[in-house]
This record gives C-alpha cells, sequence and structure tokens, in this order.
C-alpha cells in the first residue's frame, strides 16, 4: 500500500461565501481558517496548501462577546524610539473592519511561505458587494 500524497494538479479548489454579519469574530476566524488549510477535505496535508478560496462579505457585521470593544487593543510599533502605538478594537471596526477579521484568520494560519500561500486565499469585504462572481462561489454557512 502506498499513502496518497496530493500534489498541486490532484487538488480541487472551490470558492466560498460567507456572510459575517451576526457571527463572533474568533468562532469565523477558526473556521474559515480551517476552509483555508484544507482541513475539511479528505486529502488535506500538513505540509502542503491543499485549501479553498473564501470570500468573506459584511465583515463590519461581526460582533464580539464582553468587553472586548474596549479592553482589545491593537498594537504596533513605528519603529522609532518610543513609538509603541496601540488602537482599540472599536475604533478598529469603525475605521477598518475588514483588517480585524484578516489579522484573526492570519494568526490561525501556518506562518512562513505556506501559510503565507493559504493567507492570498482570503478576501474580506466590509460591505455586502463582491468581485468574484465570476468563480461562481458557493455559500457557506457554520
Amino acid at each position: 500500500m502506498n499513502t496518497f500524497m496530493p500534489n498541486e494538479a490532484a487538488i480541487e479548489r472551490k470558492w466560498y461565501v460567507v456572510d459575517a454579519s451576526g457571527y463572533t469574530l474568533g468562532r469565523l476566524s477558526s473556521e474559515v481558517a480551517k476552509i483555508l488549510r484544507g482541513k475539511n477535505k479528505p486529502v488535506f496535508t500538513p505540509h502542503a496548501d491543499t485549501g479553498d478560496y473564501v470570500i468573506i462579505v459584511n465583515a463590519a457585521g461581526v460582533k464580539v462577546t464582553g468587553n472586548k470593544l474596549d479592553d482589545k487593543i491593537y498594537y504596533h510599533h513605528t519603529g522609532h524610539i518610543g513609538g509603541l502605538k496601540g488602537v482599540t478594537l472599536r475604533e478598529k471596526m469603525d475605521k477598518k473592519p475588514c483588517e480585524v477579521l484578516e489579522k484573526a484568520i492570519r494568526g490561525m494560519l501556518p506562518k512562513g511561505p505556506l501559510g503565507n500561500r493559504m493567507y492570498k486565499k482570503l478576501f474580506v469585504y466590509a460591505g455586502a458587494e463582491h468581485p468574484h462572481a465570476a468563480q461562481k462561489p458557493e455559500e457557506l454557512k457554520f
């Protein structure tokens, strides 16, 4: 018996569209990360990109529980001395709601070149419109 190892030609990729309104941030992110990784397929291989494409619409409608809107802070450093900046989740959701979902999902993917390839198959939009109608995405419910 031989173990089946999928190559790029053997992987069949689908397109999925997810309506994020009403979903909790972390629970939605973990389900989308599984699909991007390919863990929902029987040909899943940890060292290969076997995942599908995911389009997330209505990213502004994602909800969080507890006091995370005011307590969760996204930090970044400007590169200058004393340049540590912080933005709360509420401010980030008002200005760039897509970045919140992208950052959450990115953290759940593998690090390195493999994770970078998986992350490129994610498309997040704040509103209900997306330009990927030609790919005929299937609607996905969790």
